[in-house]
């Protein structure tokens, strides 16, 4: 299976990446995040997708983040 997650981590700060969110970018790598500007997503694996989604909470949590809004969508 397939999975896409799309994650919207806050606070936001207009006009640069607080280091909430620069965490979510780096438990993304391994799978070369879209970055947006609302947003960052992954595609790949579902068993992956979930690991790195969960580690990448984590840390945006433990660097500040006072909500992250998780998309995901899973395809056979």
């Amino acid at each position: 299976m397939r999975a896409h997650a799309e994650v919207t981590v806050e606070p936001f700060i207009e006009g640069r990446q607080g280091p909430h969110v620069q965490e979510i970018i780096k438990a993304f790598a391994p799978l070369k995040p879209d970055i947006g500007p609302f947003g960052t997503s992954i595609e790949g694996g579902l068993e992956e997708v979930i690991s790195l989604t969960n580690q990448g909470i984590q840390a945006a949590m433990a660097a500040g983040a006072t909500r992250v809004v998780v998309n995901m969508t899973v395809t056979p």
